[in-house]
């Protein structure tokens, strides 16, 4: 997509959800949000969502902390980033303390770099999480190590 000049707008659960439905690479949208925010270019089209929920690791679910659980867009250049800084913002205005998201390893990063965000850790490839007493079905992101990232 054409540099085109973004702003940020509010977005609705459900349609944060189907635009990530539509545009995220390998994940589907996820089940809860404590917010989502949208960025659309001069004519008010959606080129991008965040959506922002509780931490699914649950050692990182202390009331203070959030993580940019979804985001998707459509190619437009630094959308990304400016939803990324966007989250941090509105996340520190309602009082947390702490933003984290996840990328997989073979993911450049460029547009939490570009927002000011930094790699805290690595996380080794899970197995997945299918057990003969839980069945479930592999979505593809299993055996794939990612980046634990942190707002700045």
């Amino acid at each position: 997509m054409s540099d085109a000049l973004l702003h940020l707008v509010p977005v609705h659960s459900r349609q944060a959800k189907e635009f990530v439905r539509t545009w995220h690479r390998h994940h589907p949208p996820p089940a809860g949000q404590v917010f989502a925010v949208g960025a659309a270019d001069e004519t008010g089209t959606l080129r991008a969502v965040a959506i922002v929920g509780r931490p699914v690791a649950r050692h990182l679910d202390d009331g203070v902390t959030l993580e940019v659980t979804r985001t998707g867009g459509d190619g437009t250049r630094s959308a990304n980033s400016l939803l990324y800084g966007a989250s941090w913002r509105a996340a520190k205005a309602l009082g947390y303390r702490r933003l984290v998201t996840y990328t997989q390893d073979a993911e450049s990063g460029a547009s939490l770099r570009g927002a000011g965000w930094h790699i805290i850790a690595s996380r080794p490839p899970r197995a997945g999480w299918h057990t003969p007493s839980r069945p479930r079905t592999d979505h593809g992101n299993d055996h794939v190590t990612r980046l634990l990232w942190e707002a700045p």
